[in-house]
């Protein structure tokens, strides 16, 4: 009797840790690429879709075996951990389905398998808002990468303002976001409620969370914060484009055909002592194109771009990633650079599919924490994406509910 009681108690200590535990995106092998949510908005950012509007899923496999891949998806709560909620709760029909279209490469170096899948389908619906992330398994149910997703409502509206910051030591280096939510439906308790998520240039390691009201007029409420909603400002992306893979195009100094091609692009300099220059960019997004093709999606080559930062050597243990929404801003060993002390620069090779890319320098200091302006500075002028979504959870609800989405460019930073 006393076993059993101890087994069931270890067994509620498990679910209860499963269910606090925050989840973190399991990251792909090297031979998965180029994974995107497709909307209505840019493919590349991050995806805050509609609820009841479809979507796409889509990545590519270069390992030519022509695998079965399934999908299942799951449910979080604002901080993601775990949500209460049953699969039926937030699913019309069933997850845990093999993904049927896929189509090969053609007239490519690189030969790849691409896969799509659209939700919602045949097999299942999502009927639920909150965050989500969707899983990828192979026939052996092992997982081979997932990725986050948010599901929202137009419950409310929220007026969003960029402005400098107030202080003197961040006037010119920080922006501040300040917001009014307008509910349509009244709102109990929504200094407890009510938690806000501010995502900058759709990086969530960027990102501002569980942001209370301020305080409350009527349905509406206030966030006028100088230090709570600042981010540094940081500095336009770097960016190239090699959509013609036999020429150099922007910021691609040479090319070369291997086994597939190789493109080197010109040697980048750190811009944190510079003044700072407009130049457009697509805030760390990517747009797969490839010239003479009427399917990209197929036809676009893979190519091993060369990048090269003209930099002195950090000291041990600090490590220099090339930033980007090419894979989901992450630090990972494909992205790392390394010291060619004969160049005196840091130099790394990146397989990535034919487009127009955006890419940052950023520095893993000695916490391991990412430092993104520690090359190309910050500055309070830069252009920015910044989102917001909102979330509810009223006394009654297992859940919580995402009622509204905005975003903003900060083209126009008030005083």
């Amino acid at each position: 009797m006393k076993r059993i009681l101890c087994i069931f108690i270890l067994l509620i200590s498990y679910n209860q840790n499963s269910h606090s535990q925050k989840i973190q995106e399991v990251n792909p092998p090297d031979f998965i690429k180029t994974i995107t949510i497709k909307n209505n908005n840019n493919p590349s950012q991050f995806p805050i879709i509609e609820l009841g509007n479809s979507f796409e899923f889509e990545f590519d496999v270069l390992n030519g075996l022509e695998e079965d891949y399934y999908y299942k998806i799951d449910h979080f709560n604002f901080d993601w951990t775990k949500s209460d909620l049953a699969k039926s709760e937030y699913l019309s029909g069933y997850d845990n389905n093999k993904i049927y279209n896929y189509k090969n490469s053609f007239n490519t170096y690189q030969l790849y398998s691409h896969y799509e899948l659209k939700i919602p389908n045949q097999d299942v619906q999502i009927k639920k808002t909150g965050n989500y992330i969707i899983s990828i398994y192979n026939e052996f149910d092992e997982i081979m990468f997932s990725k986050k997703f948010i599901i929202y409502e137009n419950l409310s509206k929220i007026k969003i303002g960029v402005h400098r910051s107030r202080k003197l030591e961040d006037i010119n280096e920080k922006q501040v976001i300040q917001f009014e939510i307008e509910s349509i439906d009244n709102l109990n308790n929504p200094k407890t409620n009510v938690k806000s998520l501010l995502i900058k240039n759709n990086d969530l390691n960027q990102s501002i969370s569980n942001v209370r009201p301020q305080y409350t007029v009527g349905n509406k409420l206030i966030y006028k914060y100088s230090n709570e909603t600042n981010f540094f400002g940081g500095n336009e992306f770097l960016n190239f484009d090699n959509k013609d893979v036999r020429g150099t195009d922007i910021n691609i100094r040479s090319f070369n055909l291997n086994e597939i091609y190789d493109n080197y692009l010109y040697i980048d300099y750190p811009r944190k002592n510079s003044s700072y220059t407009f130049n457009p960019d697509i805030n760390g997004s990517f747009l797969i194109t490839a010239i003479d093709t009427d399917d990209p999606e197929i036809e676009a080559d893979y190519v091993n771009v060369h990048f090269y930062l003209k930099t002195n050597k950090v000291d041990d243990p600090q490590n220099i990633y090339v930033y980007g929404n090419f894979n989901g801003f992450k630090k990972l060993e494909s992205n790392k650079m390394h010291y060619n002390t004969f160049s005196q620069c840091y130099e790394t090779v990146i397989k990535l599919k034919q487009g127009f890319y955006n890419y940052n320098y950023v520095l893993e200091n000695n916490t391991n924490d990412l430092d993104t302006g520690y090359f190309s500075g910050n500055f309070d002028e830069t252009e920015n994406n910044y989102k917001i979504v909102v979330y509810y959870r009223n006394y009654s609800s297992r859940y919580d509910k995402v009622i509204g989405f905005n975003e903003i460019n900060s083209t126009k930073v008030n005083n």
